[in-house]
Formats: structure tokens, C-alpha cells, sequence
């Protein structure tokens, strides 16, 4: 790798680093009280899939340990938004389905911190923005591929 390279690779992710930040301090402020930025991923990943999903497999799809998964779906079924139910087949595992309540949960979210992130996409401009999501979307990939 060359010297300019090391720089760029440096300033890329120096970037995505603080963007991530900021993104997430802006959004955990906006979400309804007692949400966690977890809480909000995880009820929007399942009513976008629409099925349920077990413990396990979400955390590999969040990148977390099953532990803090586990953390975060008992604080979730504790405020009535998950479903946890067993395997009939295999007692133990256990599914999760996002319930009414979570799905008006993760709503009330979306409604709260669009709008922040709307204005952030029409200040840069949606052509701008639509240009970078191939590069961001292959910079997570080629993250993910590397284990």
C-alpha cells in the first residue's frame, strides 16, 4: 500500500467513524423516551423482514454477541414490542416477531427522526447523496467479507 493510500484509507474511515457519531447522537435524541438506538434497530430490521427471526440470527445480522442481543430483546419484550416464542421443534431455541406495539413503537420513531434526516439529505443535495450509496453500500460488503 502506498503512502497516499494509507492517507486516504485513513481519512475515509476517520470520516465514516464521525459520521456514525454524530448520526447516532442526533437520532438516539430524537427517538421516544426509554429507546435505545438497539431497540429502534432491531424492531425496524424485523417489520421490514416480516418474519420472525431467532436470537441467533440476529445477531449475526447486528454484529453483536448473542449476550447483548439477549440483553436487548428481553428490554424489548419487557416494554411488550417483541413476541419471544420456542421452537416447537427444538426447545432450545427461540423465535422473535416484532409485536403491534413495537410496530407502532418503530413508527412513532421513523415519525420522530426523519425529518432530521430528510433536512440532512436535502442540505447535501439527493443526487449527491444517491451518488454515494454504491460506495458506501460496497465499503460495508467488503467490511462484512472480511469477517
Amino acid at each position: 500500500m502506498t503512502d497516499a493510500t494509507d492517507k486516504l484509507a485513513a481519512a475515509l474511515f476517520s470520516e465514516v467513524f464521525m459520521t456514525d457519531q454524530l448520526a447516532r447522537l442526533k437520532v438516539s435524541h430524537t427517538l421516544p423516551k426509554g429507546m435505545q438506538i438497539s431497540h429502534f434497530s432491531v424492531l425496524n430490521h424485523l417489520a421490514h423482514i416480516g418474519e420472525e427471526r431467532s436470537p441467533a440470527q440476529l445477531a449475526a445480522t447486528f454484529h453483536v454477541t448473542r449476550g447483548a442481543m439477549t440483553n436487548t430483546l428481553a428490554k424489548l419484550e419487557w416494554a411488550g414490542h417483541v413476541h419471544i416464542r420456542p421452537d416447537w421443534d427444538d426447545a432450545r431455541r427461540k423465535f422473535v416477531s416484532i409485536s403491534p406495539s413495537g410496530r407502532a413503537a418503530r413508527d412513532a420513531a421513523m415519525v420522530a427522526f426523519m425529518p432530521v434526516i430528510a433536512d440532512v439529505v436535502r442540505s447535501i443535495g439527493s443526487e449527491r447523496v444517491r451518488s454515494i450509496l454504491p460506495v458506501l453500500r460496497e465499503l460495508r460488503t467488503r467490511l462484512e467479507e472480511a469477517g
